[in-house]
Parts: C-alpha cells; sequence; structure tokens
C-alpha cells in the first residue's frame, strides 16, 4: 500500500508521467496505469482522506470477488468417470455425452472436463496417473528378504521377493525365489502370467541385469532370453528410464505394500524351505487383493475383475521353454564350445561367429537369425557331439575313426610305431585333436617303410621326441639307419677257414 500512495502523490500532487513514476518506484509502468485506473475508478483524490488507512484504501481499490452460487446442476460420479476411463477406447466426450443423455440440463462438455480435472488434482498422486485396463504389468523385486532355516545345518539364506503389479486395478502378485538370477526371473513372470490368466500388453521392469543387459536413457539392451519370452507371450518390455522412479511408482507402492502387509506380518514365522515361504505368502496376497481401497468404494480383486482381466491377452497354448542364449565363435575343427562340451556346425561357418540358443534338452546353432545346427545336449564335458554332414567332404572319412583303430592300425608296423601314435593320441585334451598328426605319421610309412618307420619310431621313442616332425627329420637325414644312442653296437661273427679258432691257442 507504500507504493500505491508513492504513486497516487507523484502523480495526482506532483504531476509526474508514469515513465517517472516507474524509475522512482522500481515497478513496471503497466503496475502504474493499474493503480492510477483503479483510484480514478473509485474517484480518489490527493491528498487522501484523514481516515483513509492502509485497510480502507485496499478495499477500495480491490473490492472482494462476488461469490458465485453453486450451480444447481446434476453432479456426476466422478470416481466412476475416473474407474471407466481406465477402459480401452474411452474417452471423456464418451463419458460426457453419456452423462448429456441421463441429464439433459447437465454441464456442457468444456464445463465437465474443466471440474473432473480440478476433482483429480484433489486426489493422490499415485491415483492421479493413467492407465489403461489390461496394458501395463509392472514388477520389481523388493528391498527386503526372507531368511530360510536348513534343517540340517542350521545355516540361514535368504530369499528374493518378486512382486508384480497392474497398472490399472494395482492387482498384486508376489513370490518368493532364491535369487534375482535369469531363470529365477523368467520363471516368476511366467507363474505371474498364470496367476492373471492372461497376459498384458506391456511389462516394465526396472533395470535389473537379469532383465536388461545395458541400461539406456532412450535405447535400453533387452536380455535375449528376456526378449525371447516377451516374443513367446506376445508383450513387449518397456524399462523404467534410469534414476526415474516416478516411471514405476505402481512397482515401488506394490513393494512398499507387500513389505507392510505380507512380509510384516511374517517377520515371527520361521521357515524351512522356498515352497514354505510361498505357501504362507498365497492366503495374504489374496488378502491385499480384496483390501478396500481408501478412496474408493472397491478392492484390487474387483478391479481387476471388472477392468483389467477382461482386457488382458490370452496366454499362449504352451508355456515358455526356458533358454539361455550366447555367441560362440567356430573353431578350426568346426566345432563350438557350450558349456564345457563342443557340437559341430557346417564347416563353412569356420571363424563365423554364431548365436547359440541352449535349452534343458536342445542345443540350437543359428547365423544371421537361421538355425544352421541342432543337437540334443550332452552332458558330458569335454567330449564332441559332431554330425558328419557339417565335415567338408574329404574329411568325413576320417569320421569313422577311433584311437582303438589307429593303434591297430599302426601295430601292423611294428610296436614303436603303435607306442608313438598311442603318445600322441594322449597328448592331447581330446583324441580328435591329434588324428590328423596319426594319419600324417603313418603316410609317412608309405613313402619310406614300414621297416624304417618303425626304426624312426624307435629314435623317437628313445629320445622323447614323438612328433611329426622329429620323425619326418629322422627318416630324411637317415638317422633310423644308425646305432640308438644308449646301447651297445653289436658285433658280426665272421666265419671263415683262414681264420683260427680258440681251440687253436690252448
Amino acid at each position: 500500500m507504500r507504493k500505491i500512495k508513492e504513486v497516487l502523490r507523484l502523480k495526482l500532487f506532483a504531476g509526474r508521467s508514469c515513465r517517472q513514476i516507474s524509475k522512482s518506484c522500481g515497478i513496471a509502468r503497466s503496475t502504474v496505469a493499474d493503480y492510477l485506473n483503479r483510484a480514478a475508478t473509485t474517484g480518489l483524490s490527493w491528498p487522501l482522506p484523514e481516515d483513509m488507512d492502509e485497510a480502507k484504501l485496499e478495499r477500495m481499490l480491490y473490492p472482494p470477488l462476488l461469490v458465485i452460487a453453486p450451480e444447481n446442476r446434476p453432479k456426476p460420479n466422478w470416481s466412476k468417470v475416473y474407474k471407466e476411463l481406465k477402459r480401452k477406447g474411452v474417452t471423456l466426450q464418451l463419458l460426457w455425452q453419456e452423462y448429456k443423455e441421463d441429464n439433459p440440463d447437465g454441464y456442457q462438455y468444456s464445463r465437465f472436463c474443466q471440474i473432473y480435472r480440478s476433482w483429480l488434482g484433489t486426489q493422490n498422486v499415485v491415483m492421479r496417473q493413467e492407465h489403461k485396463a489390461g496394458e501395463k504389468l509392472f514388477v520389481d523385486y523388493a528391498g527386503q528378504q526372507v531368511g530360510i532355516i536348513n534343517h540340517v545345518t542350521g545355516e540361514v539364506r535368504f530369499a528374493e521377493i518378486f512382486v508384480a503389479v497392474l497398472g490399472a486395478s494395482s492387482y498384486t502378485y508376489a513370490e518368493a525365489t532364491w535369487s534375482q538370477s535369469l531363470p529365477d526371473w523368467i520363471s516368476s513372470h511366467i507363474r505371474t502370467f498364470n496367476f492373471l490368466e492372461g497376459c498384458p500388453f506391456l511389462v516394465i521392469p526396472d533395470n535389473l541385469k537379469s532383465g536388461v543387459t545395458k541400461a539406456h536413457r532412450y535405447d535400453p539392451d533387452i536380455n535375449s532370453t528376456y526378449q525371447e519370452m516377451a516374443v513367446h507371450y506376445s508383450v513387449a518390455v518397456v524399462p523404467a528410464r534410469p534414476r526415474k522412479p516416478k516411471d514405476k511408482a505402481k512397482a515401488e507402492a506394490g513393494v512398499l505394500l507387500v513389505e507392510r502387509w505380507i512380509l510384516a506380518c511374517l517377520r515371527n514365522r520361521n521357515f524351512f524351505s522356498l515352497s514354505e515361504v510361498n505357501e504362507a505368502i498365497k492366503p495374504l496376497i489374496e488378502k491385499l487383493n480384496n483390501r478396500p481401497f481408501q478412496k474408493f468404494n472397491s478392492c484390487r480383486k474387483e478391479l481387476f475383475e471388472t477392468l483389467d482381466k477382461p482386457c488382458l491377452q490370452p496366454l499362449p497354448r504352451y508355456e515358455y521353454e526356458f533358454a539361455e542364449w550366447l555367441k560362440a565363435r567356430v573353431a578350426p575343427n568346426i566345432h563350438i564350445r557350450v558349456c564345457d562340451h563342443f557340437y559341430s556346425v557346417p564347416y563353412t561357418l569356420v571363424k563365423k561367429q554364431v548365436d547359440v540358443r541352449i535349452t534343458a534338452r536342445i542345443i540350437e546353432v543359428l547365423f544371421k537369425g537361421k538355425r544352421v545346427a541342432s543337437h540334443c545336449r550332452s552332458f558330458t564335458k569335454y567330449a564332441y557331439t559332431t554330425i558328419k554332414a557339417h565335415m567338408p567332404r574329404k574329411h568325413q572319412e576320417y569320421a569313422d575313426w577311433s584311437p582303438e583303430r589307429l593303434t591297430n592300425w599302426a601295430a601292423k608296423s611294428g610296436e614303436a610305431t603303435k607306442a608313438v601314435i598311442s603318445n600322441l593320441l594322449e597328448s592331447r585334451p581330446y583324441p580328435q585333436q591329434s588324428y590328423n598328426t596319426c594319419f600324417g605319421v603313418m603316410r609317412l610309412g608309405k613313402n619310406f617303410g614300414d621297416d624304417r618307420l618303425e626304426a624312426a619310431c624307435a629314435r623317437a621313442l628313445a629320445i622323447g621326441a614323438c612328433n611329426y616332425r622329429s620323425i619326418e627329420s629322422i627318416l630324411k637325414k637317415n638317422l633310423d639307419k644308425q646305432q640308438l644312442p644308449g646301447t651297445e653296437p653289436t658285433q658280426k661273427v665272421v666265419k671263415h677257414s683262414n681264420i683260427r679258432q680258440p681251440s687253436y691257442f690252448h
């Protein structure tokens, strides 16, 4: 009010311009003009009357607004409007038309929308999030764990609590798993879909490693197994943005409710198995879903039955079979290593990178999205599973060979050759890796003869050089014809008539 008085004094008494008054009082010219217009409307002059205090001046310049009587029109049930908007395809205009049909003297569309938004603004933040029926499922793990006692050793192992919440109805599911690893993560999703008896259109997870390989604000990398599971159930995975908890507010609220109404109720119980924990969770989940809302005359179960369930996608005919994915490079021996076992791949893919899909029973190899090989899974470590058709034609003849057949073949040249071949087969972790070397040694017998090969192998054994290059060098340098090191030279007995016998000297 002091500035208003100063403005009136400078204008009505000193005759200053609005620009000068603006600079003097440090206010905008538009504000100065507003003060003067209000004073002119009320007929104020300078000097002000002696009984004019600041409160009276304020009442004259800023009279109270007229109170508009409340509209005597039928009011819609805004809670019902909010609930109906969650249905797919339902809009405010459609609900207004239905309202006007029942109430011809009711609000017009613009006023209807204005009052609804005003009502919506008075509700809590969680309620104001709009989720279409059957559209979104929020998933996360609770921060609290449940201890499970080993009844033999007394050791306590902690289980994780998986939580899933539907967006429209807040219908909640929870279960205990041993870990947050990929198999448990996928299995929890499958059991959630079975619990809901249908599939949502979107799954909103947090950025844990089991679901998101590489978190990113705009383009996260989804784990291959998680993506395959999503395709099987016709759902899309849309991870929440990193460090944006509002993106998964439903999951955060669901976790909080599970911790308060389920885990807190189990705090004094001792559990001895994972199944025992899940059996204890089931009735508490049902109780939570039947618990009435504070601001709505309904519960999660009721909203799920009326809103979400009719809009969920049907479950596929077959349940998803868990499969892990990895990348492998085809070795020159046309095999890839998967879980310490070796599986063959077509020879045309040597040195190429392939994708491997691993299930409990099958190993599938894919190149550029096309399956190029399939094997029954073997759990024998460091063994080979080979399909003959994967080999080049000139190598396919080797497929029928075995270590026993090679040693029997080498025995035809002699015991030393057999010993060398056995030594070569045992020198590698896998006998198949020595086959080519063994074939090379046996071919030396064709070039130099079996007798010389036997002698060369005997020398290689004596000097500890049992390899192809050493045996080949021995044969080329004719070392096989020399006396073996460490042996006495043999003297040849010559019989002749001119040679005196020992008896001559007695």
